[in-house]
């Protein structure tokens, strides 16, 4: 299976991701999106955990991609890997609550080529879904 694919767009730069699971399917997206930012192969010597929250699958997506940014604008932090990932569903009571992802990657901060430079994520055509039995996301990066 193929884990990203990029797609035609006019002015940005747009991208499927795909996976057997909802971890796997965000996991590539995040390689996507590493893709878009440099194409080297990035050492794994800093371990970073990551833990937030959104209210749905687009908005954890939204979020886990836009730290991966945060990330490298503030700390200079390029993905090499995901070396774990667990997405979780919160419940008060019987009503489903907030979703959360958890995350252990690696990297590093070392002097890499460039491709692009990533403004931000957006939620333009942004979908996560099922589909014949695997998870496919769509995501528009603002260059």
């Amino acid at each position: 299976m193929e884990k990203f694919k990029f797609l035609p767009h006019t002015a940005d730069i747009k991208f499927r991701a795909f996976g057997d699971s909802l971890e796997n399917c965000f996991k590539n997206a995040s390689y996507a999106l590493k893709e878009i930012i440099s194409k080297d192969k990035v050492k794994n010597k800093i371990k970073k955990q990551i833990k937030l929250k959104g209210r749905d699958f687009e908005s954890l997506l939204y979020n886990f991609l836009e730290e991966f940014l945060f990330l490298f604008e503030t700390k200079g932090f390029l993905l090499g890997k995901i070396n774990k990932i667990q997405i979780l569903k919160n419940f008060d009571g019987d009503k489903e609550k907030d979703l959360e992802l958890n995350a252990e990657i690696s990297g590093d901060k070392g002097k890499y080529k460039f491709e692009n430079h990533v403004k931000a994520i957006t939620y333009h055509e942004m979908f996560v879904k099922l589909d014949k039995n695997k998870y496919v996301c769509q995501v528009i990066v603002d260059v």
